[in-house]
């Protein structure tokens, strides 16, 4: 039977059905213009098929099919890797610091300033290299694939993609991707059809038809291209997905050829045993390749302020660099020629030499720069690259983002811009694949103006359950009768106030009881599971709607599900139910739907389709015949499709499915009997998002069919450019007259958790932009289903008028379609504007030909304007190109930070080009997550990456930064003051390995605990209040006023901890016995309260301990004692003033640990009353949670922890809750107005 029915598929010529253009291509006035073109500057390329070898010379050459989407490659690695470390200005700052300590200038050895910088730069570096290996495999898995290719002697053999050149003829499979732009020769069918599917390029499910030349039909087998020999002469390697210009020259004749000949690269061979091809455009020229763009370097937002702040921190080192200099030179000269005992003048090379002052200015300049260096520590980068590395693996191993289904979990593929993810606020998201499921599910129907399928929405069952707690379920009718369909609303009343709710209502409304309800649903799991059947209503399953009243229209509402359409059956062997393969999704989708509903299409031919239908009278299955005589197929500009078949009985009928304007258009007056009915189902559906189509027939008597095909043979006939016009005046006139029969509803079926993430997300501020390759339609129903549209909105739709799209199509007369784009621009914006002082929400629908002309640099500022003002945007039928330059100039233009977010390979170059990418790891392949930033297994997965992870990520890095930058600041300046104090001498206050240790371990550990583990609320809190994701929006935590709020207190702290120090134990005794402190022991002693004090401020920022915590910080304190215990136990040349220091020097005077007391309590008084006033009278929105939940309110007050939580969402236009909101808001208002 398999067999059988593959040679019936094979036989069938889909020319013979097909009409309209899609299929037979031909040469029109339209196409003259670009056929001239052929030969000019980008129209010069020549291709000489089945002779690879002459392409490998000049003029000729063309570049091989190897593709590469690396960064770097053997050659350019050093030197670009370089250049990316050293754009940091830090980075810069450090090469300086290394090159001025080789003279010997620096107050430290050279090894000490250039090993930490080679390790950081080499870190930095290595990281980028396997990032970049990563890359490379997944190149070597794309470049290794097989494809069969003719080896001149009429067989063909396999070689990998990286081999093929241009001018070779492959042959490629049944489910197997197209290695390189090809034209096609032929195919399995006799008439060189073939489906293609083109979903890694622009997101479309629908299958594409693509038929060859009939000149090339004949090369049907391997063995007819031993001889075979042609040229093409086309356009030059160029994007555009959409067009193509050329023409074949082949057995002595120049044939035109059109994109409907041509397969691109990625896409991908389906419902068709296999194709011949030739290569045209190879490797880097192919048009999926140029729509992508190359690895960028990305930098995170806090990271770009930081080179800002490395700015400050630079200018304050120069200024205190010049004020030391300025002051030693003054003191050399006027007061150091009396200091005899110093001998300074005895040696010329000193940087303190009276009698050259402006040497030692110079010289001493350069040594504060290096002494001073502390105040841009190079530790401070290797600490961010240690926490973003333990974040990153935090991430990965959180198991709320594992999946279970596919085994997958989230993926940081770099830890670069982990705190970006924080502070997003534009997504740009693909559609099919990232926000939908790839698979469509029969859900509802409307047949006789009765609703079927279904229970209520989501959005009235929210709604129903804001305004009334105990529900159960009603549905009103006006007159009580379903069959009317004019039902008010699918809305949920309490049993205790129907009464009350329908007196409200001012009219007499049936209530259906609820065993009708039940009836029509019934329990899960009592039907099957079957894919792409998702309808339960026991009213029409099992055979029930055998015994409707009218059961004549169910019959031809079914006939038309299961005859009107281009489908093939596929026998299942594990089921008695067939599969089918079809050029669309909807389409297999009506057929599975039929066979469930008893009309089960099993077999066709060329002209013959058969039936196995349910016969009502009896309730058996009856197999019967359908004679197909014309087929007028489905296209964009149709919207419709028939067919017209004759029974057995020899009555003809016209079966019609089209869009609900185009059928409602060419219905008879006696045909509209269920239109009304019908209207408001269609309306609930689509609300619902679901995508729907109308159902009509005719009867035809065979004269009329007779006299009209006659006229439609005559048309089809025709050659020229009339000829399109005579098939859709013919068309016309034998789709009108129609009779509704119902509507369908079918389900792009969402992914899991979509609607509830892109609630939470518009809730923390972020807007979401919808891209797809998908046709308008289809993208409104996404919308409308994951609520980025409401019904409630404003409209504004940027398109094309046909003629315009024509201008467009031959380029002629731009400046004619831009004034026109321009001036729906303008309308729609100065809408917009008045809509928004009466908080009118509203959206943006762009086609991607109206896209093309609003991207052009003349127009694109305003065309940005409009669409950052609008609540949602939704871009149709934008090419891979058109989505990376639109995620550049949103970027560029709003200036915030952009997240790109798909899955396939027509992603690549939106997610690098976004300041994050995310690829799902999906259906479509590893393209978007080889290219991406982030990979998720699931859409919904996002909501926790950014305003749980995010959140953390950002709070952690700003807290980290701020922290290191004040703790290095108090310490450096400690070392500037004591310059002064001693009249620039230059001597160390320090030990050498004090300085060393600082940054290395006694304060480092405490800074990448609180940049791993810091939590200023749990997860699930950060998930309750949404509107906390708005501070790394705001950048809050990272703003200049926090910048020098903390500079400002390092410098307090500098202050008292030196003053302190100095003033208590330089005029008084260390120890009982009268000795006074030296120079190593007022600087041990001032170490250990700077010690001390940055890891006790580090305790009051922590606002999660853990025992890592606590461990890292008061044992960060505890190994300063420790190593100043071990050190003072070397020997005097190795230790020098350090020995025995704490043992016998200052451990065993009270006066050390007073003092040291003394300075932290006086040192972090001021940041603890700011803290304190801050948090209670100007608390932030974490702060105010933290007091709540530390409290256990939360707990013994929930009514006022809920009230929290829905006073702190920002109110939205979009997502779940905004059209929960809506929709109450309706239904009070039409309850209001019946009142009255």
């Amino acid at each position: 039977m398999v067999k059988a029915s593959g040679k019936r598929k094979q036989r069938i010529k889909w020319s013979k059905l097909y009409t309209f253009s899609c299929l037979n291509p031909r040469t029109t006035d339209n196409d003259a213009p670009n056929q001239q073109l052929l030969g000019q500057p980008g129209f010069s390329r020549v291709v000489f098929c089945n002779q690879p070898e002459l392409h490998k010379i000049k003029p000729q050459k063309y570049p091989s099919n190897y593709v590469s989407t690396t960064k770097y490659n053997f050659m350019t690695f050093l030197p670009r890797a370089l250049f990316e470390q050293f754009r940091r200005v830090a980075n810069l700052y450090f090469l300086l610091g290394a090159a001025l300590s080789i003279p010997k200038l620096a107050p430290f050895s050279p090894a000490s300033m250039i090993t930490p910088l080679v390790f950081v730069v080499g870190i930095s570096m290595l990281k980028e290299a396997i990032e970049d290996w990563s890359r490379f495999l997944q190149d070597m898995d794309v470049n290794s694939r097989k494809v069969k290719v003719h080896s001149r002697n009429g067989s063909f053999v396999e070689k990998t993609w990286k081999e093929l050149s241009v001018g070779d003829v492959v042959k490629v499979n049944k489910n197997e991707n197209f290695p390189s732009d090809l034209l096609l020769l032929s195919s399995s069918y006799e008439d060189g059809v073939c489906y293609v599917e083109t979903m890694n390029l622009d997101g479309e499910t629908n299958l594409k038809l693509k038929r060859s030349l009939e000149a090339t039909l004949s090369l049907d087998d391997d063995v007819e291209y031993t001889k075979f020999q042609a040229t093409i002469h086309c356009e030059d390697p160029n994007p555009n997905l959409y067009s193509f210009v050329g023409n074949l020259e082949f057995n002595n004749g120049t044939y035109p050829l059109s994109p409907t000949q041509i397969l691109l690269r990625d896409s991908k061979l389906r419902n068709t045993e296999y194709v011949y091809g030739v290569v045209i455009f190879s490797g880097p020229d192919a048009k999926a390749v140029r729509n992508s763009t190359r690895s960028p370097s990305k930098r995170s937002r806090v990271e770009r302020r930081l080179d800002y702040l490395i700015y400050v921190l630079f200018l304050l080192l120069v200024m205190i660099s010049v004020v030391n200099s300025i002051g030693s030179a003054l003191v050399l000269k006027s007061e150091a020629a009396m200091w005899w005992y110093l001998r300074l003048q005895e040696n010329a090379d000193s940087p303190l030499n009276p009698s050259k002052p402006v040497t030692s200015f110079f010289l001493q300049f350069v040594r504060s720069l290096i002494l001073y260096g502390y105040l841009i520590p190079i530790s401070l980068y290797v600490s961010i690259e240690v926490v973003k590395v333990l974040q990153a693996m935090l991430i990965n191993k959180d198991m709320r983002m594992y999946d279970e289904l596919s085994g997958k979990a989230v993926e940081a593929r770099t830890s670069n811009i982990n705190e970006e993810l924080g502070q997003v606020e534009m997504i740009l998201s693909d559609k099919t694949g990232t926000l939908t499921c790839n698979q469509m599910e029969f859900r509802k129907c409307s047949i006789e103006g009765i609703s079927y399928g279904g229970e209520i929405n989501e959005v009235d069952l929210a709604a129903s359950r804001r305004m009334n707690v105990d529900v159960e379920r009603y549905r009103i009718s006006i007159d009580g009768s379903d069959s009317t369909g004019e039902s008010i609303e699918m809305f949920e009343y309490s049993v205790a106030e129907a009464d009350a709710k329908q007196a409200v209502l001012g009219c007499d409304h049936a209530i259906e009881n609820s065993d009708i309800e039940h009836r029509r649903i019934p329990a899960s799991g009592k039907e099957p599971n079957i894919k792409g059947f998702n309808f339960r209503d026991d009213r029409l399953m099992d055979k029930m709607w055998i015994h409707g009243s009218n059961v004549h229209d169910m019959i031809m509402f079914f006939r038309v599900m299961a005859l009107c359409h281009t489908g093939i059956p596929v026998e299942d062997g594990n089921s008695k139910r067939l599969k089918y393969e079809a050029e669309s999704p909807e389409e297999v989708t009506f057929l599975i739907a039929a066979q469930e509903f008893g009309f089960k299409f099993c077999q066709r031919t060329q002209s013959v389709m058969f039936l196995q239908e349910l016969e009502p009278s009896s309730g058996i299955e009856v197999k019967r015949e359908y004679k197909l005589l014309n087929l007028l197929e489905f296209n964009s500009a149709r919207k419709r499709m028939s067919v017209i078949v004759s029974n057995e009985a020899g009555e003809i009928f016209l079966f019609c499915k089209g869009a609900d304007n185009i059928i409602f258009d060419r219905l008879a007056d006696n045909g509209r009997i269920y239109q009304q009915a019908t209207t408001a189902h269609l309306s609930n559906y689509a609300e619902d998002g679901l995508r729907t189509m109308l159902f009509a027939y005719k009867k035809i008597e065979v004269v009329e069919y007779e006299s009209w095909n006659t006229l439609f043979t005559k048309a089809k006939a025709t050659v020229g450019t009339e000829r399109e016009e005579l098939l859709e005046h013919a068309s016309e006139m034998i789709e009108k007259y129609l009779f509704l029969l119902g509507a369908v509803a079918v389900e792009d079926k969402l992914q899991k958790g979509v609607p509830e993430c892109i609630d939470k997300l518009a809730q923390a501020g972020l807007k979401i932009w919808l891209l797809t390759g998908d046709k308008r339609e289809t993208a409104m129903n996404i919308g409308f289903a994951c609520s980025l549209l409401r019904h409630d909105m404003k409209q504004f739709h940027l398109v094309l008028s046909k003629e315009a799209e024509s201008i467009v199509c031959l380029c002629l007369a731009f400046q004619a379609v831009e004034e026109d784009i321009l001036s729906q621009i303008r309308n729609s914006y100065q809408e917009i504007v008045k809509g928004n002082k009466k908080d009118v929400p509203s959206a943006l629908i762009v086609d991607g030909k109206a896209m093309e002309v609003a991207l052009r640099s003349e127009i694109s500022n305003q065309f940005l304007q409009l669409a950052v003002m609008c609540d949602s945007v939704i871009c149709c039928r934008v090419s891979p190109k058109q989505k990376a330059l639109i995620a550049r100039l949103v970027k560029e233009y709003t200036g915030k930070t952009t997240l790109a977010i798909g899955d396939g390979a027509n992603d690549v170059g939106m997610i690098q080009e976004a300041d994050i990418g995310v690829g799902i790891s999906g259906m479509e392949g590893m393209q978007a997550v080889m290219a991406s930033d982030f990979s998720l297994p699931q859409f919904y997965f996002l909501e926790r990456l950014l305003i749980v992870h995010g959140h953390w990520c950002y709070k952690r890095i700003s807290k980290m930064i701020l922290y290191f930058m004040y703790k290095n600041v108090a310490f450096g300046l400690t070392l500037f003051y004591n310059e002064i104090y001693s009249n620039f001498s230059g001597d160390d206050l320090y030990d050498d390995w004090y300085m060393v240790l600082f940054n290395v371990l006694l304060t480092s550990l405490p800074v990448i605990a609180l940049g791993v583990l810091e939590q200023d609320v749990s997860a699930d809190v950060c998930l309750q209040f949404p509107a906390l994701y708005q501070q790394g929006q705001r950048n809050i935590c990272f703003s200049w006023k926090r910048i020098f709020g903390w500079i400002l207190n390092a410098t307090l702290s500098s202050v008292a901890i030196f003053t302190v120090t100095i003033y208590i134990f330089s005029p008084a005794a260390l120890r009982q016995d009268g000795k006074v402190a030296d120079l190593a022991h007022i600087g041990t002693i001032m170490y250990t309260c700077v010690i001390w004090t940055v890891n006790c401020q580090i305790a009051l920022i922590v606002t999660h301990f853990t025992w890592i915590t606590h461990v890292l910080i008061w044992g960060s304190i505890l190994c300063w004692y420790i190593f100043l215990v071990l050190y003072g136990m070397l020997p005097p040349e190795h230790s020098q003033g350090g020995f025995h220091i704490l043992i016998e020097a200052i451990g065993t005077a009270p006066m050390y640990w007073i003092v040291t007391f003394l300075v932290v309590v006086v040192t972090l008084l001021p940041y603890f009353i700011f803290s304190i006033i801050q948090r209670s009278f100007y608390p932030m929105d974490d702060q105010v949670i933290q007091e709540i939940k530390y409290g256990r309110t939360d707990v013994s007050n929930k009514p006022m922890w809920l009230r929290e939580q829905q006073n702190s969402r920002k109110r939205t236009q979009i997502g779940f809750s905004a059209r929960v909101d809506a929709k109450i808001r309706h239904l009070k208002e039409r309850l209001r107005r019946t009142k009255k």
